[in-house]
């Protein structure tokens, strides 16, 4: 269980979101909306131990992420905005590095796989750097093919991906809620989820609520 107390995030003299919880059970979708400027990145990055917050703590499975860097890492799947891949080295170069990194060691015919299945196939062994943006984003979401991870947070996934690549991430999210796993993620397009419960935050109400209290 992923579980949000008290939460509150500042950046410079601007208090983007405050007084945040919520909890996250297995099988369940957590969608964040926002506006721009709104926090929703620097609440992903805070849920991942990547940014410390101002007030308030992040609990997984009870206890204090910061108590468990190891444990809790090892269940965390981050896809940052950004693809955080390297542009000269080959999508398969890319994901051996990663998960290398991650402790995991898949083989080379499970991320060839991996790399096929995510619409890659023949350009496995290319620099990233003559991919286009799509072609680059699937590179980054094949990590998700590959991994363990109980909790996948993504930031805005669905960037940059045709009408195909958008419903086959969908359907990678699903397949991971009916694990009874935890997916936590932003987007501005609507995309139909089918499986699992799905909740939202929406941090502009959220601040909005907060204010009209005063």
């Amino acid at each position: 269980m992923l579980e949000v107390r008290d939460l509150e995030c500042v950046r410079g003299d601007h208090r983007l979101f405050t007084d945040l919880n919520f909890q996250l059970q297995g099988g369940e979708l957590l969608r964040l909306r926002g506006s721009n400027g709104s926090g929703k990145t620097s609440l992903l990055r805070t849920l991942c131990g990547l940014l410390e917050p101002a007030e308030g703590n992040v609990f997984w499975n009870g206890e204090n992420i910061r108590a468990q860097r190891d444990e809790f890492n090892a269940e965390l799947l981050y896809l940052g905005h950004h693809n955080g891949i390297k542009s000269e080295l080959t999508g398969f170069e890319n994901l051996s590095i990663s998960n290398t990194l991650r402790g995991e060691t898949p083989s080379e015919d499970q991320i060839y796989n991996a790399l096929g299945q995510i619409g890659l196939a023949g350009r496995e062994d290319l620099p990233t750097q003559v991919l286009s943006q799509g072609q680059k984003r699937r590179v980054a979401l094949a990590r998700l093919l590959l991994s363990d991870a109980a909790l996948w947070v993504l930031d805005e996934p669905f960037t940059a991906l045709d009408v195909g690549a958008v419903a086959l991430l969908a359907s990678l999210i699903e397949g991971h809620l009916q694990k009874g796993h935890m997916v936590v993620y932003t987007t501005h397009q609507e995309v139909e989820m089918r499986a699992g419960a799905c909740r939202e935050v929406d941090l502009d109400l959220l601040m909005q609520d907060r204010a009209e209290q005063k």
